[in-house]
């Protein structure tokens, strides 16, 4: 069962024009969430995210209210109680070439899937092309997703479980849909969102857990030749949570997780049980 435009139905019955631009031109927006029982987490934040995003692509949204409900429902019709749960937005149907919709209704779409199971650890290898930090969709959470789609399946062809980026300076950008953090001289340090890496929610959860929790923690641009030189490593995103990292590029890390991540990682979990919208 999906949500389609105000409407729950059934996948099969769902009707989308071969002429919707978030297929033609992958223009779109979107978010990945997970589901408490059938209550979307954190969903105040994502919220914020996808009106950023639908800003800076200018895509109408529905009310706030419409798109909570469709998620409660989407997640409860298939019983996906702790699933994974996604909102698509897209201009609906345009001109063939690059010019926008302007007459279409928008498409709006929430869908929702088993929350994947990730390995214990990760083995992560850097990526030989840069992430551009002054492209127009740095920091947008956008359906152009072929050059994440590359850069995981580059991974896998390399027997890794994730990819991270550089950007254009050299710097540690993000992962093919992780956020990066790195322990250094005994503090915790992600890259900026000046770097180029998306806004992710659990990142931002974890820099204010780590401060409450009293973990010396900043944003700081990091060189890509530096970050194998962590003591302890992790990424970050809506399904992972927090997930140890064991192996950078050829160098394994002396524990996954180190004794920070840990901490964090039952911190997290803490949080979490209490919750669903921090």
């Amino acid at each position: 069962m999906v949500w389609h435009n105000g409407q729950l139905a059934h996948a099969s019955a769902v009707r989308l024009s071969p002429f919707d631009q978030g297929l033609t031109i992958g223009l779109g927006a979107f978010e990945t969430l997970i589901a408490i029982g059938t209550e979307p987490f954190a969903f105040s934040r994502h919220w914020e995210r996808l009106q950023h995003s639908c800003r800076q692509l200018q895509l109408p949204l529905p009310e706030r209210t419409t798109i909570h409900q469709a998620l409660r429902e989407v997640a409860a019709a298939n019983h996906h109680v702790g699933g994974r749960l996604r909102v698509t937005v897209t201009p609906g149907a345009g001109p063939p070439g690059a010019a926008r919709a302007t007459t279409s209704p928008p498409t709006y779409l929430v869908t929702s899937a088993p929350r994947p199971t990730w390995p214990a650890t990760a083995r992560v290898i850097t990526l030989p092309w840069p992430r551009n930090e002054h492209s127009p969709l740095s920091g947008i959470k956008s359906t152009s997703y072929a050059e994440s789609s590359l850069g995981l399946a580059h991974a896998r062809h390399h027997g890794a479980d994730e990819a991270v980026f550089p950007n254009t300076q050299g710097h540690l950008c993000e992962g093919t849909g992780s956020n990066v953090f790195v322990v250094l001289d005994t503090c915790l340090v992600t890259p900026p969102l000046s770097d180029g890496c998306l806004g992710g929610v659990t990142r931002a959860l974890v820099i204010e857990l780590a401060t409450t929790i009293g973990l010396p923690v900043r944003e700081s641009s990091i060189p890509i030749a530096q970050w194998s030189h962590a003591t302890e490593a992790f990424l970050t995103s809506s399904t992972r949570d927090i997930q140890p990292i064991s192996v950078i590029d050829s160098t394994r890390l002396p524990k996954a997780p180190g004794p920070l991540t840990a901490r964090l990682i039952s911190q997290w979990h803490e949080r979490q049980a209490v919750t669903v919208d921090p």
